[in-house]
């Protein structure tokens, strides 16, 4: 396909989104595309854990491998798309873009559009996993960036479908193609990763997930947001008029902080300042985005590599009233007597949920969860739960479990990797059959790492007397996984008190107050322009969310459990946050700046 000449236009471009996961609202698409105008939608299905799904779901059927939710979603919204002018960006591609992209152009020939449909792809590093030093997983998938989009965009894509790219790329990817961006380009795609990151999770730009829900003028059926990005890669987030939620400096100061490690956020395109940013409240549902930085990216690309484990399978009984810990320990006695094999690995978790003098049986009843793990199905099967049965009228008073017993499935375990970033043969094809080479950034360099701090730096005034109370009073937190560690971002809503947050929360600290991360590596970094500090958790999810047995695989509440812990907490800022100013006084972050 000869590449054609975009139209270049000085306004900002409107990129929406649809989808923040595999499993997503199925009818935000319409939502998107009947709310109000876009430019372009775009759509993010992939996750590690998604990955591991489509490498099963490909291991039965080579042509399987995509995001059949989006494929449904398009046989209902392409040719809405079409009129409207709207030009659809997804990575529902997965591990089998090629295929997702043929599909979508059958489903345009029933339906009678014309639609031109790109597919990027060449992150599948399956293939070449043992001679690239990765070993032999299940899946192997390079983060490409968001030229192979582009290239598409340039030559009259309406849909381009991709494999493994980074999250934020489906928006960088639209504006670099908008306003012809180039590698060189770092602070323009700089900010244009800073408006994906905070869109790519859908509706948590919009209060979903929020800390600080209860504050928001409405909740309910949430909107999804849209980033208007410019030319200058400057953006503002938003979303259309009338839907649930709201867009404010917190919702976008949330979402950054989600997922994320030091202030270099590192991409195949460009790294990314967090430390940069200045974000302002820009009207009503409207934050704007500016001041972003760019440096070279590095010299490698990561790799999401899953590999199956073996099979898992798990029992939870339920403990009610008295002796408690004797009734935990009766049965676990019991259980590994009757077992008939031992699997590779058993972990029990006694979860102590009930009440004193409880009203209700539930409130009484606490939780034991035995976790079996083996690469044997057998050791782990029907047989494993089947001996709780047995158990039933032979054991501690008032037995009971939770669930039937069951053959247990199959588990993976994640682990990074990183290759050269030249060894990545990143592709975009087109309807007529020819493929274009997507060479990888020229200014590709070594990058330092970013230095942890274990204290702060900074000395914070006497604030006042202080009292007990819960962090979660005057400091917001996000958490999430990565990998087999997790992140948690915590920020207050009034900038003058970040000095006081800088100066008490420190690793020492958290590790009190979060007793299960006391003896893991925990890494703290500063981003005082959003009032908030990041600290990762090694570790702590294990082999990644598939193998772990957490009770919170993903870390998705730890956030809010570290905000439900007491800390002495200035008088004077927890009256504030009673009078609601400390909102009010949250609607700039350049003032750290």
């Amino acid at each position: 396909m000869t590449p054609t000449t975009p139209a270049r236009s000085d306004r900002p471009v409107r990129i929406g989104n649809a989808s923040g996961f595999y499993g997503d609202r199925f009818s935000a698409m319409r939502e998107m595309l009947e709310g109000g105008e876009l430019d372009y939608l775009t759509g993010d299905y992939l996750a590690e854990l998604t990955m591991l799904i489509l490498g099963r779901d490909r291991l039965k059927d080579p042509a399987l491998g995509y995001a059949k939710t989006f494929l449904r979603q398009m046989e209902d919204c392409l040719g809405l798309a079409i009129d409207k002018g709207v030009r659809i960006v997804s990575n529902a591609g997965g591990l089998n873009p090629h295929g997702l992209a043929v599909a979508l152009r059958e489903l345009a020939d029933k339906l009678g559009i014309d639609a031109s449909v790109a597919f990027v792809d060449g992150d599948d590093l399956v293939d070449r996993a043992d001679e690239l030093g990765l070993g032999t997983p299940l899946t192997a998938n390079a983060y490409l960036g968001a030229f192979g989009i582009k290239s598409a965009l340039d030559s009259g894509a309406d849909v381009v479908v991709t494999g493994r790219i980074t999250d934020a790329s489906l928006t960088v990817g639209p504006a670099a193609s908008a306003f012809d961006w180039g590698y060189t380009d770092l602070d323009a795609l700089a900010g244009a990763v800073v408006a994906g990151h905070v869109i790519e999770c859908g509706a948590q730009a919009t209060g979903g997930n929020y800390a600080f829900f209860t504050d928001l003028p409405r909740m309910g059926h949430l909107g999804f947001p849209i980033a208007e990005v410019a030319s200058d890669g400057t953006s503002v987030i938003t979303k259309h008029p009338g839907t649930g939620g709201a867009v404010t400096v917190g919702t976008v100061t949330a979402q950054l902080l989600y997922e994320v490690g030091g202030p270099r956020y590192l991409g195949p395109d460009v790294t990314t300042r967090l430390d940069t940013i200045t974000l302002r409240a820009d009207g009503d549902d409207r934050v704007s985005i500016s001041g972003v930085k760019g440096e070279a990216p590095p010299e490698t690309v990561k790799v999401s590599l899953n590999h199956l484990a073996g099979t898992r399978n798990e029992i939870t009984v339920a403990l009610t009233g008295l002796d408690i810990e004797e009734k935990a320990e009766l049965f676990r006695e019991q259980f590994r007597a009757e077992l008939r094999t031992t699997p590779q690995e058993m972990t029990w978790e006694l979860s102590r949920m009930e009440r004193v003098d409880a009203e209700t049986e539930e409130q009484a009843t606490a939780l034991l969860r035995c976790v079996a793990r083996d690469p044997d199905p057998k050791k782990v099967g029907r047989a494993f739960s089947n001996t709780a049965v047995e158990l039933a009228l032979a054991t501690f008073p008032g037995f009971h479990m939770l669930a039937p017993p069951g053959n247990g499935s199959p588990y993976g375990v994640f682990e990074p990797g990183y290759v050269d970033a030249s060894r990545v043969e990143h592709r975009v094809s087109f309807a007529d059959g020819v493929t274009e080479r997507i060479e990888p950034s020229p200014l590709r360099a070594a990058v330092t790492p970013d230095q942890p701090e274990q204290r702060s730096v900074v000395e914070s005034s006497d604030p006042g007397p202080t009292a007990s109370a819960p962090l979660g009073l005057v400091a917001g937190a996000r958490s999430g996984d990565k990998g087999g560690s997790a992140n948690i971002g915590v920020w207050v809503r009034n900038p003058e008190h970040f000095d006081w947050l800088d100066a008490t929360l420190d690793v020492d600290l958290i590790k009190k107050l979060l007793p299960e991360i006391a003896d893991l590596e925990v890494k703290r970094y500063r981003l005082p322009n959003l009032s908030a500090l990041n600290f990762v958790i090694e570790g702590v999810l294990g082999r990644g969310v598939a193998d772990n047995v957490r009770f919170d695989p993903q870390a998705k509440g730890m956030g809010e459990w570290l905000r439900s812990r007491p800390i002495p907490i200035p008088v004077s800022f927890v009256a504030e946050q009673s009078s609601g100013s400390a909102t009010d006084r949250s609607t700039d972050s350049s003032e750290r700046n």
